[in-house]
């Protein structure tokens, strides 16, 4: 599972092959021991749960980074290395 990004201890990846369970383009992402899977673009939680914080770093990064990250899923999507994608700064 190839890491997207990693901002603030959040790590943020994407399964190649991963369309199955969720039906939608969407990361899985990491933060202190917890676990979510937010849909792209428009940052809905599929799965799982983030604090407070994190959960809205990660939301605001989706937003802005969703043009990257909707073309990282068709490279994944395709059997291809979705590459990385600009973390938060």
């Amino acid at each position: 599972m190839p890491t997207l990004a990693t901002f603030f201890g959040i790590v943020v990846s994407m399964y190649f092959r991963d369309q199955g369970e969720h039906h939608a383009p969407h990361v899985h992402v990491w933060y202190q021991g917890e676990t979510a899977v937010y849909r792209i673009p428009d940052g809905a939680v599929l799965s799982g749960a983030l604090p407070r914080r994190a959960a809205k770093l990660v939301e605001g990064w989706i937003a802005l980074r969703e043009a990257e990250l909707m073309a990282a899923w068709y490279l994944a999507a395709n059997g291809e290395h979705p590459g990385k994608v600009e973390p938060l700064r």
